[in-house]
């Protein structure tokens, strides 16, 4: 087990711009995964399984809703805290962040938002703590892109909804306590549903055989008769942009969790470069590997500056969806970027389990898919600056 070094890189000294809220809610995220993520991350990779064992931690640092008030469990923090505690997450794993922001972002922010004073006190301090995990149901198999077409639908019979469908690619679902699920009325208006496990007819089978994400836990909700009492319906917004507010919230949190694994993919090449020698001197002293690093901390700088705006935004609630957008496509993409050029510098020791790289590189794979897709954002964008819609 190798020791974790890591060293965040702040070379615009952006700690400057925060408060000293949010510098001791970053180390404690920060510490926390060099004690708890980085020494067992690797081994629960390649097994395919996620530690269950780290829940109570990420509840311990806040990550569980951190912007959530005190009153339902959660920290009260701003959505600065949010970020930053996103991205010392994923700095450790995009898995284990997949994990906190679907909680955060997917499930508490929408019983919160959308929900009644008696789904509030029921779920948000279960979840806030981690006895409860939750899950998003939105992603159907024939409906990735285009979510408004979903088939997944429910019936009004009295007394209860009779709900029959499908979701797949569900975070957390294998062992999620309750699935906030998005269906069709028999209007054909979208509705969010509180789905509880042991609820008849609902199941939820884990996905296997994936090359991404790998300590993360994945799944299916399938809906056969499932009969959903009355007041598990979320009733203060519907229509698409109820699941669509919810996946802001958890783009904002990608974007600043994107940061976190490209900035360990560049602490561990600069470390490499300086260590490894060849030709009589480290690669480091190279023209070719000095231009690689120059590159990626110009970009992680950049992306660094574009999250702490969008934060400063969303505190003051001025984001708009185009601007998260915006950050979750490009920070994604440095990443990844980021994660490709580290990998090539430590040669075929890229590829191996002792450093984090190549496994930052497969999960940044599916990040740059999920929470609407690397080209997707590009049209949103593109919408957004010419008003012309390249959607339909």
């Amino acid at each position: 087990m190798k020791p974790d070094l890591f060293q965040a890189p702040d070379y615009y000294n952006i700690d400057d711009l925060l408060s000293e809220e949010h510098k001791l809610v970053r180390n404690a995220a920060r510490d926390w995964v060099k004690r708890d993520v980085t020494p067992i991350i690797e081994e629960y990779a390649q097994k395919a399984e996620f530690p269950t064992q780290i829940i109570a931690g990420l509840a311990e640092i806040g990550a569980f809703g951190p912007y959530i008030p005190e009153e339902y469990g959660g920290a009260g923090l701003d959505q600065i805290s949010y970020g930053l505690i996103m991205q010392e997450i994923e700095r450790g794993d995009s898995g284990v962040r997949s994990t906190a922001s679907v909680q955060s972002s997917l499930v508490m922010y929408p019983i919160f938002a959308y929900g009644n004073e008696a789904q509030r006190k029921k779920y948000l301090p279960k979840l806030a703590s981690g006895e409860w995990m939750g899950c998003f149901g939105l992603t159907e198999p024939n409906h990735g892109s285009n979510p408004s077409g979903m088939e997944t639908n429910f019936k009004d019979k009295g007394d209860h909804y009779l709900l029959n469908g499908a979701k797949m690619w569900i975070s957390n679902a294998p062992f999620a306590q309750v699935a906030v699920v998005w269906a069709k009325n028999e209007e054909g208006r979208i509705h969010g549903l509180l789905v509880e496990r042991g609820m008849e007819g609902f199941s939820t089978p884990e996905t296997h055989n994936k090359w991404s994400l790998r300590a993360s836990s994945t799944g299916e909700l399938i809906f056969d008769n499932v009969k959903v009492p009355k007041e598990n319906l979320l009733p203060n917004k519907s229509g698409l942009g109820a699941p669509l507010g919810c996946l802001d919230s958890a783009r904002f949190g990608i974007a600043w969790g994107a940061i976190g694994a490209a900035m360990d993919c560049y602490d561990t090449a600069l470390r490499y470069s300086k260590e490894r020698e060849q030709f009589g001197r480290p690669i480091g002293q190279f023209q070719l590997q000095q231009k690689k690093l120059a590159e990626m901390i110009t970009e992680i700088t950049k992306a660094q500056l574009l999250a702490w705006r969008l934060g400063t935004l969303k505190n003051d609630g001025k984001a708009t969806s185009a601007q998260i957008s915006m950050a979750k496509r490009n920070n994604v993409d440095m990443a990844l970027k980021v994660a490709r050029e580290a990998r090539q510098m430590l040669g075929g020791m890229g590829i191996s389990g002792e450093y984090s790289i190549m496994r930052h590189m497969m999960n940044l794979e599916s990040v740059i898919t999920y929470e609407g897709t690397h080209d997707i954002h590009l049209l949103i964008t593109g919408l957004d600056v010419t008003g012309l819609n390249a959607f339909k």
